[in-house]
């Protein structure tokens, strides 16, 4: 009897065990790294990241996710189906526009991105669900701000989704972007300001607050700065164009968002500069405007996603 008693319990262990076993290994095969081992900022792959050969904080850090070396790996696909979401950071003046069409209009994907007439909005869900994969202009509108830079997008981001989604979820970003040559993308912002354009739903939102109008007091009186001359153009100090592309890939945090009181205007910009560079190096992908054939065969290459056309 006793004997008895001991073999069922045995038994009961033995299957148990055998049941737990079991359970990790489905899981773990079933359950994709991106879902299962994703945080908001961290997983276990960005603590392997953290540290590299030399003992140096990698860019990851930076929170903005996977990086062009991440996407070269030969393991590496866009999980279109999954978590993953590409994020464009759309400065003015680079070509971003016909970019970001084409990123809504000529990829060959399961569910294309279903655009409406006469509006610059589409919807690109996932093939089996209604959740965004890509976070832009024509996607998702100008949700986090018209022309968010980088410290707007990487603060405001998962926030916006979770709100469209209803729902919070651990994602895996990608963020790309196009830059072009400096001069050209000034005079083309000037002769874009000249004939009217002002940006004014631009938030320039820094450490929880917009800036002020002390600290980023307008060039112009009236409604824009319609006729101005290059010249008043570049004279004014409080003007985003000189030097926008710098900005708006750093992490204005670091130098006391825009109130530039609090460091020497040659160390402010030194500042920027590392920064801008360091979350350019951490980007999935970035093109140039002098190249736009280019940035769409690359941008296909490093995200695993095929243009219908060219």
């Amino acid at each position: 009897m006793v004997e008895t008693r001991k073999l069922s319990i045995r038994n009961i262990i033995l299957v148990c065990l055998f049941l737990a076993i079991s359970g990790i290994i489905l899981f773990g095969y079933f359950c994709q790294d991106a879902v299962c081992a994703l945080t908001k900022r961290e997983n276990s792959y960005t603590n392997e990241r953290m540290i590299s050969d030399s003992g140096k904080q990698n860019n990851i850090l930076s929170g903005i996710g996977l990086s062009y070396e991440d996407v070269l790996n030969d393991d590496f696909q866009f999980d279109m189906d999954g978590h993953d979401v590409m994020v464009f950071l759309h400065i003015q003046k680079t070509g971003g526009t016909s970019f970001g069409r084409h990123l809504v209009r000529d990829l060959d994907l399961k569910r294309p991105c279903e655009c409406q007439r006469k509006r610059k909005r589409c919807f690109c869900f996932r093939p089996h669900r209604n959740e965004n994969w890509l976070f832009s202009r024509y996607s998702t509108g100008w949700k986090c701000g018209l022309h968010a830079d980088w410290t707007e997008l990487t603060n405001c981001v998962d926030e916006e989704l979770n709100k469209n989604e209803g729902e919070t979820s651990k994602r895996r970003y990608l963020y790309i972007t196009i830059l072009r040559e400096p001069i050209s993308r000034y005079m083309s912002e000037y002769r874009h300001v000249k004939r009217g354009a002002t940006w004014k739903g631009s938030r320039h939102w820094c450490l929880g607050k917009q800036a002020s109008a002390e600290e980023l007091p307008p060039c112009y009186q009236g409604n824009d700065w319609l006729g101005v001359t290059l010249n008043d153009f570049a004279s004014c100090e409080s003007n985003l164009a000189i030097n926008r592309q710098t900005r708006m890939l750093a992490d204005l945090a670091q130098v006391g968002c825009y109130n530039k009181t609090g460091f020497d205007p040659k160390e402010r910009e030194r500042i920027m500069l590392a920064s801008a560079k360091e979350h350019l190096a951490a980007m999935a992908y970035f093109g140039l405007t002098e190249y736009q054939k280019v940035n769409k065969y690359d941008a296909n290459n490093l995200l695993s996603l095929s243009y219908t056309r060219i």
